[in-house]
């Protein structure tokens, strides 16, 4: 018996409600698919069905099983659509969330290359620091930069790391006490990231508690006063890298023990996830690493 034939068979019949009508429709015999039906409640041990010479009912667990036997065969529907856009030009809209900092330097210039890679993508890219509900904004995919594990209604994709440095300026560092361990900082003016989940304590070594003059939603907003010699900041380095290597600004504590920071490509825990998607992600994850091994 072809079972996969039978329950899409069976599934036809309870929508028409008629062997005659199914025959027509499959270009077989009604007997035929009397017997295939009754072949799959062989199978299954119970009936499915009350037959009469008018009409077909469905028993109760034929009800049951008829619910299951659609959730069955949309999945499949969902598995073939997924190897027949993947076989296709990527092309539709893609609405991506992703952290303000983050978006404005390395992930503006992938999705640059992206955009050129894949012309028949449109883009719908907000650039944000808040934590927001993905699935309810409707986004397909968005990004977190995160020491610490993901949420779990999500998929997380890891693409790459990063550091945390504590810089500050030359002149700042010139007309402050120096910084030789962890628990100096509190003599310091140390900025505050507001959306940071350590709050006012940076995780350098055991954690040390800070405070600071300033509080700001974004780092790179951050970076412009730690520029002027006005206080201290823990910051990603892909902010800060530029301007130590210009020396603008001077990375204190560097052989402190700092968490590592990850980012991740985030879409919601589903059974299809459409092609548009898996195909974006993937592209993230070899840009990274050529990306990576470029900088090595």
């Amino acid at each position: 018996m072809d079972k996969l034939r039978a329950i899409q068979l069976f599934v036809r019949l309870a929508d028409l409600g008629s062997f005659t009508r199914v025959a027509e429709q499959v270009n077989s015999s009604k007997s035929m698919i009397s017997k295939e039906i009754g072949r799959l409640e062989s199978d299954l041990g119970a009936r499915l069905l009350h037959r009469s010479t008018r009409n077909v009912q469905l028993t109760h667990v034929g009800e049951g099983y008829l619910q299951r036997a659609r959730e069955i065969l949309s999945k499949l529907d969902d598995a073939d659509s997924f190897v027949q856009d993947l076989q296709q030009n990527l092309r539709g809209k893609l609405k991506i969330n992703a952290p303000m900092a983050l978006g404005i330097t390395d992930l503006s210039s992938l999705f640059a290359d992206f955009m050129l890679a894949h012309p028949e993508i449109e883009l719908d890219i907000h650039l944000g620091d808040e934590s927001i509900d993905l699935v309810e904004q409707g986004f397909d995919l968005g990004f977190r930069a995160s020491s610490k594990p993901i949420d779990s209604n999500y998929v997380g994709r890891p693409l790459t790391r990063f550091t945390y440095r504590v810089c500050a300026s030359p002149s700042y560092l010139e007309q402050h006490p120096t910084i030789m361990l962890p628990k100096d900082l509190k003599d310091h003016n140390c900025f505050i990231y507001s959306y940071f989940q350590g709050k006012n304590v940076w995780p350098i070594e055991d954690g040390v508690a800070i405070k600071g003059s300033l509080r700001v939603n974004n780092t790179q907003f951050m970076m412009e006063s730690i520029k002027k010699g006005l206080g201290l900041g823990f910051i990603p380095d892909f902010i800060c890298q530029q301007a130590i290597d210009s020396g603008q600004v001077v990375e204190v504590l560097a052989e402190a023990k700092k968490p590592m920071l990850t980012l991740y490509a985030l879409y919601p825990v589903r059974y299809f996830v459409p092609a548009k998607v898996v195909q974006c992600i993937e592209y993230l994850e070899q840009w990274f690493a050529n990306k990576n091994m470029l900088d090595v």
